[in-house]
């Protein structure tokens, strides 16, 4: 007969209970795979924009392009694992933005090689396209693929961001005189002006290297470090004046060190961008540490300050801002407005659309393999090409914007701001630039242009920007259990001799 539902089992036939601790919330999701399939997107993108360029150059269409997205792929490949192991909940959109930035850059390089190619093959006497030393894209793969290991090695060697603050003072040291070494070197040989600025160091071998790309991230991580510790300084309040609380005097000595920094730059060295770009990233890392509008009105006013002295006691200085007042009225090839002018001209016969990939005439503007690389992708790609590209910068710097709010140290939160505001500050100044909105700087559009120290410098910029936002995404790890304790009436008797 079968037992009644309500009648107690009978002895022994209870199942022992087993306590079991509550579960936690499962950890969020890595989307690591979601970045491995943005990246094979790149490389299918690209490679169709390899096909379009040699067709309408009238290239032979090869399969030597789909090897090349094969390796392309395999490049970022490696860095994606790099990147699931050692930084498993990073971002997943930075590193794919980036190497498709890249990707679009060696498109352009080699679109600017069979221009400079068709010219030369045309006119062996072409002084421009001689002067171009191309071609430029298998110099630029090379860099590209070092600046890969660079950011596997970044990773690999930095497990935690935190520990880089000891090293604020060394970084800061460091930083200065990188930045500083190309204008107090007297050789040509070794420090060379190139386009009117000091800004390269060359080795034997062909071999150079810019140093502010570097500089600019160990000065960050040395003022991310200061103002950490020495935030509750720029905070304490001084006079208030027009509505707004002004620093104390004793308390603006890294601003003016900083000014003094930026313009000595502007003056020995000749560099107009790097100066505004050293400037604007201590501004910027200033408010963020201190949520203070006095620093920021006050730094821009010592810098329009300098400007303005160096306007009148320069005359490379007066040169630059009178190309970009009218280009038209310096108008000569050896120089002066003939380069701003020929860039307007490229992006309004681009127009809406473009002429198309393989179809404009890159080659018009001088150098189009720098910074003006922006405009053969304004004439080829039109305004939906070149603003797509935009949006693309825009969506790197929001995402390293958002590693900076998650994150939970303020070093961190300092440093991932300055990183991510210095990366879209470059690419205003860039397309400000070649677009006449500002004076030309001649500073490398981030991973487009040509250069290797722009592309290794960047590199190692996404890995700690990655780096940040693996520890702002990692969950918390749960805290240790506490030991249990017996019952006191369960507990054994403890005999304890007391001393003689």
């Amino acid at each position: 007969m079968s037992q009644p539902m309500n009648q107690p089992s009978p002895p022994g036939d209870e199942s022992p209970t087993v306590a079991t601790a509550p579960a936690g919330p499962p950890p969020p999701p890595t989307r690591r795979t979601t970045e491995l399939w943005l990246l094979a997107f790149s490389a299918a993108l690209l490679s169709i924009a390899n096909i379009l360029v040699d067709a309408n150059q009238e290239a032979a269409l090869t399969s030597q392009i789909l090897y090349n997205g094969a390796a392309f792929l395999a490049l970022f490949a490696a860095a994606h694992f790099a990147v699931r192991k050692w930084a498993p909940y990073a971002d997943p959109l930075i590193l794919p933005f980036a190497a498709l930035l890249n990707g679009l850059g060696l498109v352009m390089i080699h679109r600017i090689d069979l221009a400079m190619a068709s010219r030369l093959e045309i006119n062996p006497e072409d002084a421009q396209a001689a002067f171009y030393g191309g071609p430029l894209v298998g110099r630029q793969i090379m860099w590209m693929v070092i600046g890969v290991a660079f950011f596997i090695l970044t990773l690999w060697r930095i497990k935690d961001h935190r520990p880089l603050a000891k090293y604020g003072y060394t970084c800061g040291l460091v930083g200065l005189v990188a930045l500083a070494l190309p204008g107090i070197i007297p050789f040509s040989s070794i420090a060379p002006t190139v386009n009117g600025a000091k800004i390269w160091l060359r080795f034997p071998g062909g071999f150079s290297i810019q140093p502010g790309e570097f500089a600019k991230i160990l000065l960050m991580i040395f003022f991310a470090s200061f103002l950490v510790s020495k935030r509750e300084l720029f905070t304490a309040a001084g006079r208030t004046f027009l509505r707004m609380n002004w620093p104390r005097a004793r308390d603006m000595a890294p601003l003016f060190v900083a000014w003094g920094a930026s313009v000595g730059v502007l003056v020995f060295e000749r560099d107009l961008g790097t100066s505004l770009l050293f400037f604007g990233m201590v501004l910027v890392m200033l408010y963020i540490a201190t949520e203070r509008a006095a620093w920021v009105v006050l730094g821009l006013t010592l810098f329009v300050g300098g400007c303005l002295v160096a306007y009148q006691l320069f005359g490379h200085v007066r040169q630059r801002i009178a190309n970009w007042m009218d280009p038209f009225a310096t108008y000569d090839e050896a120089g002066g407005g003939y380069q701003i002018v020929q860039s307007l001209f490229s992006l309004g016969s681009g127009g809406i659309f473009g002429s198309g990939l393989g179809s404009g005439r890159p080659d018009i503007v001088p150098e189009p393999h720098t910074d003006f690389i922006t405009v053969g992708m304004g004439e080829e790609m039109g305004f939906v090409g070149l603003s797509a590209v935009l949006i693309l910068y825009l969506l790197l710097v929001m995402r390293g914007l958002r590693s900076a709010l998650a994150v939970r140290d303020s070093f961190g939160k300092l440093l991932a701001g300055g990183l991510a505001f210095t990366l879209g500050l470059q690419v205003f100044i860039v397309v400000g630039g070649v677009t006449k909105l500002i004076p030309s700087t001649g500073i490398t559009a981030p991973f487009l242009s040509y250069g290797g120290s722009s592309l290794l410098a960047n590199y190692i910029l996404i890995a700690l920007l990655l780096r940040i936002s693996d520890a702002a995404r990692r969950p918390a790890a749960p805290p240790k259990p506490k030991p249990k304790q017996a019952p006191i009436a369960e507990a054994h008797t403890e005999m304890v001799a007391r001393p003689t």
